[in-house]
């Protein structure tokens, strides 16, 4: 006779004696390991930030913040964006645990192991849990998606090539040349 074992659920608590040395998420409590990124990926990452962090910093928008680093949703929801956007006076949410509550920008880089997972997974937890906007960089197009948060769910905005520039009203006056972010 076949019995199924019910479906094992992780937590934060759970999730906080997984060893250092690797990057984990949950979802809705599944466990998911993602593998170091690979060297355009950090290109990306870097170009990213030195865009964003210098703009937000001399304007006193807030403040930006790099993977590897958990934002906790919810006992079952910890992701780990690769840049997020906290704009000021909202700063209270990052604690000395990390960041705990809604996020005002997300990008996720897509790599072959985990892009199905950004785009559908971890899209859904950012909308949920009332991301304000997420950026999809998608190295394989040479492309950045835009997500704002609308009534239910995400609204795209659009997709930006090489020739494209990216703004948002989170940050005003910003504006990101989609062809510097993409050279790597």
């Amino acid at each position: 006779m076949f019995t199924s074992r019910p479906k094992v659920r992780f937590t934060y608590s759970d999730y906080c004696l997984l060893p250092e040395d690797k990057r984990y998420e949950l979802i809705d409590g599944d466990l998911y390991m993602a593998p170091a990124p690979l060297i355009r990926h950090q290109v990306i990452l870097r170009t990213l930030l030195s865009l964003l962090w210098p703009f937000v910093r001399d304007n006193d928008l807030g403040q930006v913040y790099s993977s590897p680093g958990d934002v906790i949703f919810s006992d079952e929801d910890v992701l780990q964006p690769d840049i997020l956007f906290i704009t000021a006076g909202r700063e209270g949410i990052v604690t000395e645990r990390p960041c705990e509550g809604a996020l005002d920008l997300v990008v996720e880089i897509l790599s072959p192991s985990t892009g199905q997972r950004d785009r559908e997974l971890k899209r859904k937890v950012y909308a949920n849990y009332g991301v304000k906007e997420y950026w999809l960089v998608d190295p394989e197009t040479d492309s950045i998606q835009v997500l704002r948060l609308g009534e239910a769910d995400f609204s795209d905005c659009g997709s930006f090539g090489s020739g494209g520039h990216i703004s948002t009203p989170l940050l005003p006056r910003l504006e990101v040349p989609v062809s510097e972010v993409i050279a790597a």
